[in-house]
């Protein structure tokens, strides 16, 4: 819900804030003192069109912001975040989203989501989702069939999305279907070509046959084989070392024998003190660990006799196969191996097209029936829920001023399936019984189609409600009964919703929860908002009612209103 909004040198205002509660807010004041100007800032942040004869004379730009309060998990929120801007949390469910708009004296605007610039068709998509507004010179709500099409199935309800599911899964299907049947029959010359690629480059593949890991392993033990030599003496001179060897002269020491020497010299002393006895022991096992090296060496050394220049060719030459396949197929053996079993798999659809293309005809021809079914099924579901939703709306109608006045909802089918169906909805309205129904917005009044949304939206609310709702002139060319009536609607549409009017007329004044008046100077230049007390209400509905906010008599009749209207004990 919007919780305030803020207009700065707009038309006639200089500087105003209107602190909205829940519920339902009228907006009242004499003709020309700035209530329009309300409905033109919400246009504004709305995204409509700037207009530079709004700037106040004198000003160099209008301001319209709002403070908005949303749910944690609201549509808008994600908007906001595509353009970079953030709301503020207020607690676990709830967040505070500031919209603004400028517009200078050029004709120039910029628009500011959650304290970012955007651009203002992205405000537009933003406040779309958050207001409503119905009136002389809005964009309708319900305008676009897509829309009507989504409130008439929510007004119809779980069935009907149970089976859109279903129809949506086999459409789906037959979407995916049909485009591989397309690529079948229309690429086939491109197709042999393609799988004539990919049979030599397998081909070529297995005839090198490849092994997991095969490169690194070949790519190491070329590194052994060219340093061959090195590793020879290293592995001599450790050998020398631990054990002695050919090269060795005479009697000169190594680590065995040097082992060797300690442990028999304290195993000698071995009996005289247990702590030699255990040193003894432990000289033993480092003599059982160099011996074991020493053979490992020696193996190893030997090994490299066998590791001659014919094997280096043959680790080269392999090596040089497996570049040639990662050069064409992938970055190492691994990928080579991978876009290798992709393409078996590729290559065996390619080949079995014919099959393919027969399996896909019937295949599509079943699922066309299917669709057809379905499609049926939601149809004649929408249907019900038309007849339904017009005799609903065709009845707030009667109620609203408009008793030959009837909505009709058609449900015809379209020249194709498309994934909500096989159907077009379109809302129309009869102003009277000999009358052709015609869409939403063509041949009606401001206030008749003011009138014909606000018995749409009170339907619909429970359903397919906007936080907030705006209603300009909806009481145009109405008064008595019928006024007392379209405000006791407004009040059921806000017990679901916001709801904001613009109104002159008591009878739908006396509804408000919430009371807001706009006066002008006295010579007319400038004006000013304020929210009304209960006395205050009182006062400006005695102005509205007889033009004299003093009278005795219309200060009564005043709070009869109000009393009827729930708003005084």
């Amino acid at each position: 819900m919007i919780e305030e909004i803020h207009i700065r040198d707009l038309g006639i205002i200089t500087d105003a804030r209107l602190p909205l509660q829940p519920g339902l807010s009228v907006l009242t004041g004499e003709t020309g003192a700035g209530k329009t100007m309300v409905v033109t800032a919400l246009g504004m942040l709305l995204g409509a069109r700037s207009d530079a004869t709004s700037v106040r004379q004198g000003a160099k730009s209008a301001l319209a912001e709002a403070i908005v309060r949303l749910p944690q998990e609201h549509k808008a929120l994600t908007l906001v975040e595509e353009v970079g801007g953030t709301a503020d949390p207020v607690d676990e469910k709830t967040s505070e989203l500031l919209l603004a708009r400028t517009v200078n004296a050029s004709g120039r605007s910029r628009a500011h989501v959650g304290g970012c610039t955007a651009p203002v068709g992205k405000l537009s998509d933003i406040g779309q989702t958050l207001v409503a507004v119905h009136g002389q010179s809005d964009q309708l709500r319900l305008k676009s069939a897509s829309e009507q099409r989504r409130a008439l199935d929510l007004y119809a309800g779980e069935k009907l999305f149970d089976l859109l599911e279903k129809y949506q899964h086999t459409y789906e299907r037959y979407r995916v279907a049909a485009a591989e049947y397309k690529e079948v029959r229309e690429n086939s010359r491109a197709r042999a070509l393609e799988a004539q690629s990919l049979q030599g480059a397998l081909e070529e593949i297995d005839s090198v046959n490849p092994q997991t890991g095969e490169d690194e392993a070949l790519k190491n033990e070329s590194i052994k084989l060219m340093n061959v030599e090195a590793l020879r003496t290293a592995t001599g001179v450790a050998a020398a070392a631990l054990s002695g060897s050919e090269y060795t002269e005479g009697t000169e020491a190594n680590v065995l024998s040097l082992l060797d020497v300690a442990h028999t010299s304290l195993l000698g002393q071995a009996d005289a003190d247990s702590d030699i006895e255990n040193l003894a022991q432990r000289v033993n096992e480092l003599l059982v660990l160099a011996t074991d090296v020493a053979t490992d060496i020696s193996t190893y050394s030997t090994s490299l006799d066998s590791e001659g220049p014919e094997r280096l060719a043959q680790v080269q030459e392999r090596r040089a196969q497996l570049k040639n396949l990662t050069r064409k197929y992938g970055a190492d053996i691994a990928e080579v191996l991978e876009w290798a079993e992709e393409s078996r798999d590729r290559l065996t659809r390619l080949v079995d097209d014919p099959a393919r293309q027969e399996s896909l005809e019937q295949e599509l021809t079943d699922l066309r029936q299917a669709l057809g079914e379905q499609a049926a099924q939601l149809m004649k579901a929408r249907q019900e829920a038309a007849s339904r939703l017009a005799d609903s709306v065709s009845e707030e109608l009667t109620a609203l001023a408009m008793p030959n006045a009837s909505l009709v909802v058609e449900v015809a089918e379209a020249d194709k399936f498309s994934i909500h169906g096989r159907d077009t909805v379109t809302f129309m309205l009869a102003p009277h019984r000999e009358a052709t129904p015609r869409p939403l917005g063509k041949g009606a009044s401001g206030g008749e189609l003011s009138r014909v949304m606000l018995a749409l939206e009170v339907v619909l609310a429970e359903v397919d409600p906007v936080p907030t709702f705006i209603f300009d002139e909806v009481d145009s060319g109405v008064g008595g009964k019928a006024a007392i009536e379209i405000g006791r609607r407004l009040a059921m549409l806000a017990q679901h919703v916001q709801v904001l009017v613009v109104t002159h007329l008591p009878q739908v004044a006396a509804f408000a929860d919430q009371h807001i008046l706009v006066l002008k100077n006295d010579d007319a230049s400038l004006s000013k908002v304020q929210v009304l007390s209960d006395q205050e209400r009182v006062v400006e509905l005695a102005r509205m009612l007889a033009g004299h906010d003093q009278s005795e008599a219309a200060q009564e009749h005043a709070r009869e209103l109000l009393r009827a209207g729930g708003q005084l004990e």
